[in-house]
């Protein structure tokens, strides 16, 4: 397996999977000439394997200052990003670790909104395919704060430059994307 990233092959696999153009409500509730279907890429192999190797190589060059021990985000989008780069990292024998938020809390069991192996101390960082308004990933920053993890950052496979990189400022969150929509010209 190839565990170097290729940003040229992720955009490639963006562009043939993901990119639509058309009319598009957003979840953010904004109307949109283009959609970015980024769970075609997630959920894609080589999207997957590109995905958790760039995020990776940001991760584990400190760009956050510091290298957290788990990555997660919001369920269920951030879910394949979270797996590929909790494998990747144990193929470099890194061993992150991965956790989801959920989009609320069990109503039975241990009534938990934050699942996996993590602990309250932990440093992450939370994990997005598309970063629009930034809306998904506070949320599920907010749910890490909230468990006792301590958010070092956000990884975007995609920023849409349209406000979430002021809205993670706001917040005092630092924010990384692989690719932005400028990185796909309307051709």
């Amino acid at each position: 397996m190839n565990l170097n990233y290729d940003r040229d092959q992720l955009i490639s696999i963006v562009r043939q999977y993901a990119l639509q153009f058309g009319q598009f409500t957003l979840a953010s509730g904004k109307q949109a000439s283009y959609y970015l279907d980024c769970r075609t890429v997630t959920l894609h192999p080589q999207g997957a394997n590109q995905i958790a190797a760039g995020m990776l190589d940001l991760i584990l060059g400190n760009h956050f200052g510091s290298i957290p021990d788990a990555v997660g985000g919001l369920a269920i989008g951030a879910d394949p990003i979270t797996a590929s780069i909790v494998v990747h990292s144990g193929l470099r024998d890194r061993g992150l670790l991965g956790f989801m938020v959920r989009k609320e809390a069990k109503q039975h069991g241990t009534g938990k909104l934050v699942e996996g192996p993590v602990r309250p101390g932990m440093k992450c960082v939370i994990v997005e395919d598309v970063i629009t308004s930034g809306g998904s990933a506070l949320k599920a920053a907010q749910a890490a704060k909230d468990f006792g993890l301590d958010v070092i950052g956000v990884l975007g496979v995609i920023d849409r430059l349209e406000g979430g990189q002021a809205a993670f400022e706001a917040h005092g969150i630092p924010l990384a994307t692989l690719l932005t929509i400028d990185d796909f010209p309307k051709t």
